[in-house]
């Protein structure tokens, strides 16, 4: 063989044998780079139908509990902006980008979560009614891909209805609500059955957007003697619009939670949406860690409730005071912004 020949063909061989060794030296490096940072990293989409305090404050929740538990996660965090348009588009985003869990903060939100994937785990909260909403076949049998936290005791709306009659008795109660909403329906639906065999009588408003809110309140003005704003997203988005015509025309406004006394409401039975998005969030650390699936998972209901007054709201909106709810109510005051 001719000797340069010879020589070349060593050369190629060694150079090839010290690449092949490189090569084998990175990915040892690379995988011990891996192993070294330990801490596996999850992504959460989070889907949020609208940007409120009670929904703000169920993400805070959601966050807080997984940071409790360890986990490392990166969030995606998109709204919807009030608009069951935008709910579908976000929803088939986060499974092409192939995110490991989706949070669902308010009944759209899941609904379109459900639809756009069977195979990433769904965790919800801020949903009256799951199973009515078709999110899941029961409360105890959620289903495949799916479970949460309810926002809705099951006692608030009978008790809150129990409020209204023995304090402003033969009352017209006025609500409004989005109709496209299941999750709203469903709570009016509620409010019926209570108002049966009381003195109360119901006079409904409907809207499709915040938009129509400060005039649907407005045309309650003569027509109701209490206004009952429930948790409605649509509505609870606009609530300073329908405080402002409560207060001017002296109508006690019930609200469907703590967090609307805040922005002026004058009494709620209610729950605090914290505690239920930390709960959602305890669910989605057992699911990203694998200890349990959402099969595994009822879909539960808030653990707690009670009587909170909003007492300048009463005084702006000449609710004459009872004594007895010194001892038997929670206080809260209107947060100026």
């Amino acid at each position: 063989m001719n000797k340069k020949l010879f020589l070349s063909l060593i050369a190629m061989v060694t150079i090839l044998f010290i690449t092949a060794c490189g090569n084998d030296q990175a990915d040892d490096n690379a995988s011990t780079s891996e192993s070294e940072n330990g801490e596996e990293t999850y992504t959460i989409g989070v889907t949020q139908f609208v940007e409120h305090p009670s929904l703000d404050a169920a993400y805070e929740g959601f966050q807080a509990a997984l940071e409790e538990e360890g986990l490392n996660v990166e969030y995606d965090f998109q709204t919807a902006q009030a608009d069951q348009n935008n709910t579908l588009p976000i929803a088939q985003n986060f499974v092409s980008d192939g995110v490991d869990l989706i949070f669902a903060n308010a009944t759209p939100s899941a609904q379109a979560a459900l639809q756009a994937t069977k195979d990433i785990p769904i965790v919800f909260t801020s949903v009256t009614d799951a199973v009515g909403s078709g999110l899941v076949e029961s409360m105890e049998q959620p289903g495949e891909n799916i479970t949460g936290v309810m926002d809705l005791h099951p006692d608030a709306i009978t008790n809150t209805v129990d409020f209204i009659d023995r304090n402003f008795e033969g009352a017209t109660v006025g609500v409004i609500y989005n109709a496209g909403e299941q999750n709203s329906v469903a709570q009016i639906d509620t409010v019926k059955e209570a108002m049966d065999g009381t003195s109360l009588s119901l006079e409904e408003r409907t809207v499709s957007t915040t938009a129509e809110v400060q005039q649907s309140a407005s045309t309650l003005v003569g027509a109701a003697d209490v206004i009952y704003i429930i948790t409605d997203n649509t509505v609870v988005s606009a609530l300073e619009s329908v405080v402002g015509i409560a207060n001017e025309q002296d109508i006690p406004l019930i609200v469907g939670e703590p967090d609307s006394l805040e922005r002026g409401g004058f009494a709620t039975y209610g729950i605090d949406y914290q505690t239920i998005g930390h709960r959602a969030g305890e669910m989605a650390a057992d699911i990203l860690t694998g200890e349990k699936t959402t099969a595994d998972i009822p879909v539960e209901y808030p653990q707690e409730m009670q009587l909170f007054i909003n007492k300048g709201a009463a005084q702006e909106q000449g609710v004459d005071w009872n004594d007895a709810w010194d001892e038997e109510a929670q206080f809260k005051e209107t947060v100026k912004e």
